[in-house]
C-alpha cells in the first residue's frame, strides 16, 4: 500500500531533478554567447528558473577571472539531491515492499 502511494512521488521528484538539471546545462551554456538576448521570452524563462539556485553558489564562490566556478558546485550538488533521491527512494520501496508480505 505504501509503495503505491511512494513510487510516483520518487517518480515525480526524480523527473523534476533531472528536468532542471537539463535546463541548468542550458542556462550556463547559454552564458557562454555574450550576444543572447536576455530578453526573450524562453531565455528570460531560462534565467528566472536557474538563477536564484545559480546565486547560491555564486555567493559561495565568486567569478574567478571572468569564469563562473559556482556552476560547476551548483551541478555536483543537484546530482547528489538526484542521487539521494533515488537511493532513498528505493529503500523505502523495499521497507514497504517487505512490510506487506510481513
Amino acid at each position: 500500500m505504501a509503495a503505491e502511494i511512494v513510487a510516483p512521488i520518487i517518480t515525480g521528484i526524480s523527473t523534476f531533478l533531472s528536468i532542471y538539471l537539463l535546463l541548468l546545462i542550458v542556462r550556463i551554456l547559454l552564458s557562454w554567447f555574450p550576444n543572447v538576448d536576455w530578453s526573450n521570452p524562453i531565455f528570460s524563462t531560462v534565467s528566472q528558473l536557474t538563477d536564484p539556485y545559480l546565486n547560491i553558489f555564486r555567493s559561495i564562490i565568486p567569478p574567478i577571472g571572468g569564469l563562473d566556478l559556482s556552476a560547476i558546485l551548483a551541478i555536483f550538488a543537484l546530482q547528489f539531491i538526484s542521487y539521494f533521491v533515488e537511493v532513498a527512494g528505493s529503500q523505502v520501496m523495499a521497507l514497504a515492499y517487505t512490510s506487506s508480505f510481513s
